[in-house]
C-alpha cells in the first residue's frame, strides 16, 4: 500500500487554542521593514518634496492601495459582484490592485497639494523588499491563498494542499523580485531623469504579473483576461510615453 505524502502547507501557529495563518504576522512585518526601509533611504538625501507633503503623499498611497486592491481583487472573480458584501470586499485584496490604486491615490493628492515632482524613485527598494516578506507569506498559505498555480510536470511543481503538484507561483515571484533589486542597485549611479526608476518598477512588475498570469487558474474578466491582465495593460498604456523614450535610448545605443 502506497502513503500518500502529507503536504505541510499552510503553515499555521497556534494561540489561544485557535489555528493562524503566518500570512498575517509577514503582512505586518513587510509594512515595518518597508517603511523603515524607506526612512533610511531618505536619511542622507536631499528631498525636493517637504516632509509635510511627503505624510500626505504618503497618506495618498496607503488609502489609494487600500481601495485599490479590494477592487481589483474582487474584480478577479467576478462572479461574487451579483453577492457582494463588505465583508468580501474587505477581506479580498491584490498587490496589483494596491499597487494601481496607490498611483491613483499619490497622483490626486499631489494635484491637490500643488507638488508636480516625480516622487517615487526612494520607495522602489522598499517596496520590493516589502513585496517579498509578504509574497513568503502567501506561499506558507498553500491553496488557502488564492495565488497558486494550475497543475504541472515540471520539477519545480510543489503539492501545495490539495494533493497536486502545482506552479508555485511566489516562489517564482520571490526569485524574480529579488533579481529586481540585484537590477535597481546595479543602476543606483546611473543619471536617470527624477521618476525613471519607479516607472520601471511598475512596468517590470506589471509585464511580470500579465505573463505569470497565464500560469494561474484565474477567472475571465472581458475577453478571456483577468483584472490582473487588464491592470497591467493600462499601467503599459499609461507609462507609453516612458516606453518610448526608454526603447529609442536603449536602441540609440546598440
Amino acid at each position: 500500500m502506497l502513503l500518500k505524502s502529507v503536504s505541510p502547507f499552510p503553515f499555521q501557529f497556534e494561540l489561544f487554542g485557535n489555528q493562524y495563518h503566518y500570512h498575517y504576522i509577514f503582512e505586518t512585518l513587510a509594512f515595518i521593514v518597508g517603511v523603515r526601509l524607506y526612512y533610511y533611504y531618505k536619511k542622507g538625501n536631499a528631498d525636493p518634496i517637504s516632509d509635510d507633503n511627503r505624510l500626505w503623499i504618503m497618506l495618498g498611497a496607503m488609502l489609494g492601495a487600500l481601495i485599490g486592491s479590494r477592487i481589483i481583487a474582487v474584480l478577479e472573480t467576478p462572479q461574487v459582484l451579483s453577492h457582494l458584501s463588505f465583508s468580501v470586499l474587505y477581506q479580498s485584496k491584490t498587490i496589483v490592485g494596491g499597487l494601481l490604486g496607490g498611483l491613483f491615490g499619490v497622483e490626486l493628492i499631489k494635484k491637490i497639494i500643488g507638488v508636480n515632482i516625480a516622487s517615487g524613485d526612494i520607495y522602489v527598494i522598499p517596496i520590493l523588499v516589502a513585496l517579498i516578506i509578504g509574497r513568503i507569506g502567501c506561499f506558507s498559505m498553500g491553496i488557502d491563498e488564492p495565488t497558486y498555480g494550475i497543475p504541472t510536470h515540471l520539477f519545480t511543481g510543489m503539492d501545495l494542499g490539495d494533493g497536486i503538484r502545482r506552479h508555485p507561483i511566489m516562489l517564482y515571484e520571490i526569485v524574480y523580485l529579488i533579481l529586481l533589486i540585484v537590477l535597481f542597485n546595479s543602476i543606483k549611479h546611473q543619471e536617470l531623469i527624477n521618476g525613471d526608476r519607479f516607472k520601471l518598477l511598475m512596468l517590470l512588475y506589471f509585464l511580470f504579473r500579465f505573463l505569470i498570469e497565464f500560469i494561474k487558474p484565474y477567472h475571465s474578466l472581458f475577453l478571456s483576461l483577468s483584472s490582473i491582465h487588464w491592470s497591467a495593460l493600462f499601467i503599459f498604456i499609461y507609462y507609453y510615453r516612458f516606453i518610448i523614450r526608454i526603447s529609442k535610448k536603449i536602441t540609440a545605443k546598440q
